[in-house]
C-alpha cells in the first residue's frame, strides 16, 4: 500500500468467492464510491468463469466518470495467485449449491421443524457448516501460508462457524466477520424514534448501541440518540403497536411482500419476555427458539409477520441475478452506483488509517467482551477499527435468562466444528437433539438420527472421504 495526501493506493485485495452474482457487485459499488482508496481487486472462484464475468463488470464500473475510486479486477487462477501479497482477504461463497441447501432447509420438515433461513442455526445450519468448515480450513492454511499479515473479512454464512474455524486452523490470523443484521435494528430504531420523539432525518449511524450476543441472535442492552435514552421509546411503542408490530411504509419492503423482511414482531415479544432489543432480522431471531414458538408451523410464521425464504425462491433469484450477470457483462445494464449501506469499506478505510470507526464485529470472546461467556465462544459485540487494529469492545455479561437461550448454540458451535475436523456423526446427532428448533417439536431420538443420517447423504458430495465411512 501507499500512502499519499489522506490516500491509499496500490491496495492489494483478494477475493475469495469473487464470482459472486451479489456481494461482489456491492463491493465493486463501494469500492467505486470510496475516493480515498485504489489498488487492485484479485478475483478467484472455483467457477472461474463467473470470476472473468466480474472481472469485466468491475473494470467497466472502474472506468465510469462516476466512480471516484479506481480500481484494477483481475481474475486469478489459485489460492496462492490471489493470496500472496496481498493485504485484505474478503470471503464470500456460497458452500455447495442450492440443491444440498434445500435438503438443508425442508428436509427437516418431515419432523416438523421449519426454518426460515436454514444457514446459520437449526438442523441446515449445521449441516450447512459441515460442508463449509473443511473449504475454512483450505482457505485458512492457504493465508497462513501466503498472506499471514493481511486482515481477513468474512461474510460468508454459518458466520460464527467460518470464523472459529478460521482461527482454529491459523491462530494468528487476523479476521473477523461482518453482518448487517445489528444495522437493520438500528434503522428500526430510527423509525421509531422519528414517530415517538418528533425527530425529524434521524442518520441510523447515530443511534448508538451496546451489541452482545452471538452472530443473528445480538441483543442490546443500550441505545441512545444525541441523549435520548431509547429503551423506554422502545417499550412505549412495544406496548402500543405489539399486535401490528413496525410495518414498513414503503409496500415492496412490506414483510408480505419480501422474503427478507418482517413486522418485527418477534424482536417486540423477545424484549417483552427478556428486556432487551434483538438486534436481528426476526426470520433469523426465531430460529436460535425452540421450535414450537415463532416456527411452530406455517400458520404461526404469518401469525408473528415473517416469511419462510424457500429454497425455490432462491433458485428463482439466482436464475434472476445470472441474467443480470449476462447483461452487465455484455454492457446491455450498468451497475446503480449507490451507497449499499454496508460498511466493509469504511472498515478498510480505518485499518488502512484513515480514521477510526466503531461497528459491530464477529471474534473470539479472546479478551472477554462478554465476560459471562466462554472464553472460546465466537461473539459478536462492538468493536474499534483503526489503523491495523481491531480492539473489540467490553460489551458487559448477558442478562442469565438471556445466556440460557445463547448457550445451546455456543456448545453446538463446539460440537459442530469438532465433528466437521473428525467425521464424527454421533456429535452431529448430539448437536441435534441440543438445539432448540429440534428439542422443542419433541423429536424422538430415532427419528432424529435418521434425519441427520439423510442430510448427511444429500450433501455428501462436498463432505471429505472421512464421512463415507
Amino acid at each position: 500500500m501507499k500512502y499519499r495526501n489522506n490516500n491509499v493506493s496500490d491496495i492489494q485485495i483478494a477475493y475469495i468467492g469473487g464470482g459472486s452474482r451479489g456481494w461482489a457487485w456491492t463491493f465493486m459499488t463501494d469500492l467505486a464510491l470510496e475516493p480515498q482508496l485504489s489498488g487492485t481487486i484479485r478475483l478467484y472462484d472455483i467457477d472461474a468463469s463467473a470470476a472473468e464475468n466480474n472481472e469485466v463488470i468491475g473494470n467497466r464500473v472502474s472506468e465510469r466518470e462516476d466512480a471516484v475510486g479506481k480500481w484494477t479486477y483481475q481474475t486469478r487462477r489459485s489460492l496462492e495467485e490471489a493470496l500472496t501479497g496481498c493485504d485484505f482477504v474478503v470471503i464470500s461463497i456460497l458452500p455447495g449449491t442450492f440443491d444440498e441447501m434445500e435438503s438443508d432447509v425442508h428436509l427437516p420438515e418431515r419432523l416438523g421443524i421449519y426454518q426460515s433461513v436454514g444457514d446459520t442455526a437449526g438442523p441446515g445450519g449445521m449441516i450447512r457448516a459441515l460442508r463449509t468448515i473443511p473449504m475454512f480450513v483450505e482457505i485458512g492454511k492457504a493465508i497462513e501460508q501466503y498472506s499471514p499479515k493481511a486482515w481477513v473479512i468474512n461474510y460468508t454464512n454459518p458466520m460464527s462457524l467460518c470464523i472459529k474455524t478460521l482461527y482454529h486452523t491459523f491462530p494468528q490470523i487476523k479476521a473477523f466477520g461482518c453482518c448487517h443484521e445489528v444495522f437493520g435494528t438500528q434503522k428500526v430504531l430510527k423509525g421509531i424514534c422519528e414517530k415517538e420523539c418528533g425527530e425529524k432525518d434521524v442518520d441510523w449511524h447515530d443511534i448508538h448501541v451496546n451489541v452482545l450476543g452471538i452472530n443473528h441472535f445480538t441483543w442490546f442492552d443500550r441505545a441512545s440518540y444525541k441523549g435520548i435514552d431509547l429503551f423506554p421509546v422502545y417499550q412505549k411503542y412495544v406496548d402500543e403497536h405489539y399486535e401490528e408490530g413496525f410495518e414498513e411504509e414503503d409496500e415492496e419492503k412490506h414483510w408480505m411482500n419480501s422474503s427478507f423482511n418482517c413486522a418485527h414482531r418477534v424482536k417486540f415479544d423477545l424484549f417483552r419476555r427478556y428486556g432487551l432489543i434483538a438486534a436481528a432480522g426476526d426470520r433469523h431471531l426465531a430460529e436460535f427458539m425452540p421450535g414450537n414458538e415463532y416456527l411452530n408451523d406455517p400458520e404461526t410464521v404469518k401469525e408473528w409477520k415473517f416469511g419462510l425464504t424457500t429454497v425455490a425462491w432462491r433458485k428463482d433469484d439466482l436464475k434472476k441475478r445470472l441474467e443480470k450477470s449476462r447483461r452487465l457483462v455484455s454492457g446491455e445494464e450498468n451497475v446503480e452506483l449507490k451507497p449499499t449501506g454496508e460498511e466493509g469499506i469504511l472498515l478498510i478505510k480505518a485499518l488502512c488509517g484513515l480514521g477510526r470507526v466503531v461497528s459491530n464485529v464477529n471474534v473470539p470472546n479472546t479478551f472477554g467482551q462478554i465476560p459471562n461467556l466462554p472464553r472460546t465462544a465466537l461473539v459478536e459485540t462492538n468493536a474499534l477499527f483503526e489503523k491495523d487494529a481491531v480492539r473489540p469492545v467490553a460489551a458487559g455479561n448477558l442478562p442469565d435468562a438471556v445466556k440460557e437461550l445463547i448457550m445451546p448454540h455456543i456448545e453446538n458451535h463446539e460440537r459442530i466444528l469438532n465433528a466437521a475436523l473428525t467425521c464424527d456423526r454421533e456429535l452431529v446427532v448430539q448437536a441435534f437433539m441440543n438445539d432448540p428448533l429440534v428439542k422443542g417439536k419433541g423429536c424422538k431420538e430415532e427419528d432424529i438420527r435418521k434425519l441427520v443420517s439423510d442430510m448427511i447423504a444429500n450433501t455428501a458430495a462436498y463432505l471429505p472421504e472421512g464421512w463415507k465411512k
